[in-house]
């Protein structure tokens, strides 16, 4: 083991010829006899080796660091070939590798642990294999139109792979009376929702591929190296993710309000007539249809849909446009786009937020409203037992499909305390180093 005792005395090396233990030749006897000779020794133990062949010279490896994308108990684990030498660690842990040499069993270390000694962990490939025969063939849940009448508003909801007559894409553009606020904030309640067909408005909610769990990415581990934002660089892309109704909205709209200067929203796309009362690239960026799915073909939204034969969409650019403004750039998203923007270019710092248990969720709500879908009024009405358990059951489906993208969990049982949890987090994220995946740091 790199880092142990006998690593250390620099006196037996892997493809030594092991010849006798404390006197007693070892060549006829098998590998658990010899363990069993070392284990009942006492004091001192001498080896008689026959040296392999050494190189000339020794290249140093340059040091590789992963961020762990799942927790690993080596007790638990039948595979390993001794607990003992085995590494615990937790999902996002960052370990250093020590040796891959064996495909099955790579060494590492907790990054910046004292203690020298290397522990076995399964290797990239061996875990993945492990995960693709255990994994369950599943796709997230249809979450019903569900918002916040008195503060939040409607959000993009996350569907299974359904064929398009059995969802509805409606773009919602609620609260026109709070305009005194939504004028220097315009864009910020405009989102998409889903919900079941209503035999009318036909559409798929679009998001380049729409795919919701792609089976080949099995999360074992990332490559990472330490980010720390430069002066003057553009801001890292936050990205808000959760289930709706869990408050996403509230807490971008704390943040706007706290420091408008440096946190922003995108404005989205459409391509409907504009109204008398809208201005281009406040509301919207109002552009042609045919323009609109030429966008489409080019890949230039990461999530779009259709809503009473119009577009509606939120597109890259918009992105690049708020960040060149040297300003935090807020979104949220469904889930499945996150993989479109983890890239070198916006090196997205993604915030789950999750609810809270059932019986806080019926605390906190209480005297919240929803927005219902059965009808095109708006209607609202209170949370219902359904809709708490809904928010639940699609928090828990989120984490466990796409939670090793996740870098800060928030729990919004209080959205004072998420607020300031979130606000800290977005303050180390400009002043404290980062690990981030090592693309981000070539280009």
């Amino acid at each position: 083991m790199r880092g142990g005792a006998a690593d250390r005395s620099g006196l037996i090396h892997a493809g030594d010829e092991l010849k006798e233990v404390n006197g007693i030749p070892v060549d006829d006897k098998k590998p658990e006899e010899i363990i069993h000779m070392l284990a009942i020794s006492q004091g001192a133990i001498t080896f008689k080796v026959v040296p392999g062949i050494k190189e000339d010279t020794q290249i140093r490896e340059p040091k590789v660091f992963l961020k762990a994308l799942f927790d690993n108990d080596p007790k638990k684990d039948s595979s390993i070939p001794c607990k003992e030498a085995g590494l615990d660690f937790k999902k996002g842990s960052i370990l250093q590798i020590m040796s891959q040499e064996d495909a099955t069993w790579w060494q590492a270390k907790h990054e910046g642990d004292a203690n020298p000694r290397a522990g076995l962990i399964p290797s990239k490939q061996f875990q993945e294999r492990r995960f693709a025969l255990r994994q369950p063939v599943t796709t997230l849940p249809v979450q019903r139109t569900m918002s916040r009448r008195s503060s939040d508003a409607p959000q993009r909801c996350t569907t299974e792979s359904v064929s398009p007559d059995d969802v509805t894409v409606e773009f919602a553009e609620e609260f026109e009376e709070e305009t005194a606020f939504t004028s220097g904030l315009a864009g910020f309640r405009r989102s998409f929702r889903l919900s079941r067909n209503r035999k009318t408005n036909k559409s798929m909610y679009e998001s380049k591929k729409s795919e919701m769990y792609d089976m080949a990415d099995v999360p074992t581990y990332e490559e990472v190296a330490s980010y720390r934002r430069h002066s003057g660089a553009k801001h890292r892309l936050v990205v808000l993710v959760g289930p709706t109704g869990v408050g996403l909205n509230e807490l971008k709209r704390k943040l706007l309000i706290s420091d408008p200067q440096h946190y922003s929203v995108t404005i989205p796309h459409t391509s409907r007539p504009k109204k008398t009362h809208e201005t281009e690239g406040v509301e919207y960026h109002f552009i042609s249809k045919h323009l609109f799915e030429a966008d489409i073909h080019n890949n230039k939204f990461i999530e779009f849909g259709e809503y009473k034969g119009n577009y509606y969409g939120t597109s890259l650019d918009s992105i690049r446009s708020v960040l060149s403004k040297n300003k935090v750039c807020l979104i949220d998203v469904q889930p499945h786009t996150l993989k479109h923007l983890r890239t070198a270019e916006f090196k997205p710092f993604i915030v789950f937020v999750k609810p809270p248990t059932i019986d806080r969720l019926r605390e906190t709500r209480k005297n919240a409203k929803i927005v219902s879908s059965k009808d095109d009024k708006g209607s609202s009405k209170p949370f219902t037992e359904e809709d708490f358990q809904e928010m639940v059951n699609t928090a828990q489906m989120m984490e466990s499909h796409y939670g090793h993208l996740f870098e800060k969990v928030i729990v919004n049982d209080d959205l004072s305390t998420a607020y300031s949890e979130l606000q800290q987090a977005l303050k180390r994220l400009e002043t404290e180093t980062q690990w981030v995946p090592v693309s981000w740091t070539h280009s």
